[in-house]
């Protein structure tokens, strides 16, 4: 089972008192499912929290995460391989209806697919479970 996460330390006002707001945000992968989290505290105040779900991260922390680290792309190695597989994988992993999971195909076949590391490892694991060949590399490339 694959593991992945990355995270960024982020710093904001307190809307509580007005003092600094440091917060912790990250992706992550346990147990096959792909997770965002976030925890907050006040260095001024008694507001703190903590704040974690499954799918898709919210935008601003996608948004931090490729700031900080950057963007990874996913490509198929070989684009001549049935699109049966992946058209399945998509829509297992991220309940596309078939017509949608055949625009991240051809997304997929041609330029990539663009996102954080996490979301590129969890994607690729997917893939390969069923059995579709990928390469990974920096969204520069």
């Amino acid at each position: 089972m694959i593991t992945a996460t990355q995270g960024v330390k982020l710093t904001s006002q307190c809307a509580s008192c007005g003092g600094e707001l440091a917060r912790d945000v990250g992706q992550f992968i346990d147990r096959g499912r792909l997770w965002w989290g976030v925890e907050g505290q006040c260095q001024a105040c008694p507001n703190a929290w903590c704040e974690m779900d499954t799918g898709p991260a919210p935008e601003e922390i996608r948004q931090a995460l490729l700031t900080e680290h950057g963007a990874a792309r996913l490509r198929l190695a070989n684009k001549e391989a049935s699109l049966v597989p992946v058209l399945r994988a998509l829509r297992e992993m991220h309940h596309l209806s078939l017509s949608e999971a055949r625009l991240v195909a051809a997304d997929l076949k041609a330029a990539g697919l663009v996102g954080t590391s996490v979301e590129i490892v969890y994607l690729a694991e997917g893939l390969r479970n069923r059995s579709v060949t990928v390469t990974i590399a920096s969204s520069s490339t």
